[in-house]
């Protein structure tokens, strides 16, 4: 692809075959999303359409993607080097017409130079400025008119009339020859282009870097404890993988044990390494980081999150921003009027002065190409999109991003999301009298908790600190029940359900996070209970406050009861963050909250992360799911926070705005240029090469400025 012309191009391409229902294609990613009926199309037919529009493809696999970028490399370099070799060698013969003064330099003289240029213009046309006719071609057969076009019909005018000065001097044509601005004007704008088709081609292979990560094979464990190395394909839920230390998980999975730790920068962000325990989840394409261990597989193939992620950033590398179809649309009328306005400058120069008519066209044609104009949005998008997901937030509209620069109010979620996906202990609760005291018992219940991986028994063992009075033998895990274990006096202990334990009756304890949730003592005497509460997420306060500092007003939006919202309120109070609370919200309520709030003006986000978010996160102007959330949360959702931390939407507002200041400086920047430059133009003061310099110069501003925000 050469320029973001090409897109529609393709697109039209696509959709002309039968079957394809959708296309999108994205020149700054150079990938194509279609949909299409398999029972009517096949692949091979869309690459054909797409070779028969004059470009090629492959499908979006490392190997073959990577293969077509290095040939287009190359091809291009190629070019760039016989365009600049040449244009200094035109340069060379030309300068003594520069400098001579009038009847210093011999006519025949003049004339040799004049030659030896037109054959080093040669290859420039025929080899170097290639692409841009075939572009034009291209537009021309499928009846658009695409940026080539008036790059193709400069050059063409140009080579064409210094051709018939050069063997016809005096003739139609005039005696002036311009072998020099066209050498030097394909040579600047092929820099140009090649810069960018980098820009395009780091972007593709960061992508593929990270389909990379994943192992291709997997250490799969026998029921008698030997080991095999099979494809990950080959792998099943419930399958037991050996993954030695410095290799990738292969899949979704549980530790069978530890300790260890993942490195999941490439899917978080996060650049320390997580410490896992036993029991602990891990993500396929995590690395391992602390030690040998074996993992029981969940989830394998595309069900992993890995894949998911992977999925969602080529969703969002391929769409195309509002504000780029809209300088798409605008594209089209503006090249028709461009070249109405290069016919009337030669007509007008033809009478004026005959010898100028030509490369004042010629320049009008080049310097008014829109490309500038077409890169602004989806050049400064993409970049940020990029830099986000390094960040551990994938955008899967990257319009989204305006509403986000432009945030208002934010409705935020309480569990899974100001509250992390695990509980912290609370209170212990005397149940009946015993020798032993509160804190004895529960260093205790905390010795014995420690031989389960139950979040409960993790939770408790956390918060428990001091020696334990007794050793616990014989113990036993009961599932959905608790441990029971024998202590030094072979007296039986139980910790886990109260009822089980010995609390009468299954009660209103046992239903709530803020109630009793755990018990211990003897079997059937209770002595002590248990409570645990959310556990806050640790950045949850200073985002709130950030965001809160930066005008944006923060809502509590929950559908649980009224008690647990609003001590997770008044604990985010004691850290200075006030919050305006809505608790036991259905989803309809959750819904009108943020349809008021939309209907007084506002640009309105949510943040959630269960199913019940699902209506409000669509309505919302922008959305944000939480990345263990519900499945459909993440798919109605604008971003997924893949790296659970709130910090994240602060950052992610912070680049946004910056994002549109991109966006706006290279609209502005692209209306100037065209501007300034057309009026010079056509007042014959702007001549071929300086025209072409200012075209190239243009885009490459508008991608570099863009490229800024690659550093997040």
């Amino acid at each position: 692809m050469y320029c973001a012309a090409c897109s529609g191009v393709i697109e039209a391409a696509l959709l002309q075959v039968d079957g394809v229902r959708d296309a999108r294609v994205s020149a700054s990613a150079e990938r194509a999303t279609v949909h299409f009926d398999p029972a009517r199309t096949a692949l091979p037919e869309l690459i054909a359409a797409i070779r028969r529009a004059g470009y090629d493809a492959a499908p979006d696999a490392a190997a073959p993607a990577a293969a077509l970028r290095r040939t287009e490399s190359r091809q291009a370099l190629w070019r760039l080097f016989v365009a600049w070799f040449c244009m200094m060698q035109v340069m060379m013969l030309a300068w003594p017409s520069y400098i001579a003064a009038p009847g210093e330099l011999p006519d025949d003289l003049r004339q040799l130079l004049n030659w030896g240029a037109w054959v080093l213009s040669i290859p420039v046309v025929w080899w170097s400025a290639a692409p841009f006719f075939a572009g034009a071609w291209r537009a021309i057969r499928t009846r658009r008119i695409g940026m080539d076009v008036p790059v193709a019909l400069g050059v063409a005018v140009t080579f064409v009339a210094s051709t018939g000065a050069t063997f016809a001097p005096g003739g139609l044509f005039g005696d002036e020859v311009y072998f020099d601005s066209l050498t030097m004007f394909v040579a600047f704008l092929l820099a140009g282009r090649w810069l960018e088709m980098r820009a395009r081609h780091r972007a593709a292979a960061t992508l593929e870097s990270a389909l990379a990560a994943m192992p291709r094979t997997a250490l799969r464990l026998a029921a008698d404890g030997s080991t095999e190395r099979v494809e990950v394909q080959a792998l099943r839920p419930g399958d037991r993988v050996q993954v030695p230390l410095g290799e990738a998980f292969p899949a979704d999975g549980t530790l069978l044990d530890g300790p260890t730790a993942a490195d999941e920068a490439l899917l978080t962000g996060e650049s320390t390494p997580v410490a896992k325990a036993a029991g602990d989840d891990v993500v396929a394409g995590s690395l391992n980081a602390g030690a040998p261990v074996r993992m029981t597989v969940e989830r394998v193939g595309a069900d992993t999150r890995y894949e998911a992620i992977v999925a969602l950033m080529q969703q969002a590398l391929t769409q195309r921003p509002a504000l780029a179809r809209i300088a798409d649309r605008w594209a089209t009328p503006f090249l028709w009027a461009v070249l109405l306005l290069a016919g009337g400058a030669a007509a007008a120069w033809s009478v004026i002065e005959p010898s100028r008519a030509v490369w004042v066209a010629v320049s009008v044609l080049i310097v008014t190409c829109p490309c500038a104009l077409s890169l602004a949005a989806p050049s400064a998008m993409t970049a940020a999109a990029g830099a986000l997901a390094r960040r551990g937030v994938l955008i899967r509209r990257l319009d989204a991003l305006e509403p986000l620069a432009q945030l208002r109010q934010l409705f935020v979620d309480k569990t899974g999301t100001l509250t992390e996906d695990r509980l912290q202990w609370h209170a212990t609760q005397v149940l009946a009298p015993s020798e032993l005291d509160a804190p004895t018992l529960q260093r205790a219940a905390a010795a014995l908790a420690a031989n389960s991986t139950h979040p409960l028994s993790r939770a408790l063992v956390d918060a428990t600190t001091g020696e334990v009075p007794w050793r616990w033998h014989d113990v036993v895990e009961r599932p959905g029940l608790g441990l029971e274990a024998v202590d030094d006096g072979g007296v039986r202990w139980r910790l886990g359900r109260p009822s089980w334990v010995g609390v009468g009756g299954d009660d209103a304890a046992e239903g709530g996070q803020a109630g009793l949730q755990l018990a211990f003592g003897p079997r059937g005497r209770a002595l002590v209970g248990f409570e645990f509460d959310e556990r806050l997420r640790d950045d949850a306060a200073a985002t709130l406050r950030e965001l809160i500092a930066d005008g944006v007003q923060v809502r509590l939006l929950s559908g649980d009861a009224s008690v647990r919202v609003e001590r997770l309120a008044a604990r985010l109070a004691e850290q200075g963050v006030e919050l305006p609370v809505q608790a036991a919200a259905r989803p309809q309520d959750k819904l009108a909250a943020v349809r008021a709030a939309q209907a007084g003006g506002e640009r309105v986000a949510m943040v959630g992360d269960g199913v019940n978010d699902a209506p409000v996160l669509a309505q919302a102007d922008v959305s944000f799911a939480m990345g263990q959330g519900a499945l459909v949360a993440r798919a109605t959702a604008d971003a997924i926070v893949v790296g659970n931390r709130l910090a994240s939407l602060a950052h992610a507002r912070r680049l946004a705005q910056r994002t549109m200041r991109v966006v706006r400086q290279n609209i502005v920047w692209a209306a100037l240029y065209n501007a300034s430059c057309i009026p010079l133009a056509l007042m014959g003061y702007l001549p071929p090469w300086a025209a072409g310099l200012g075209m190239a110069l243009s885009s490459l501003l508008v991608v570099g400025n863009s490229m800024r925000l690659t550093r997040g």
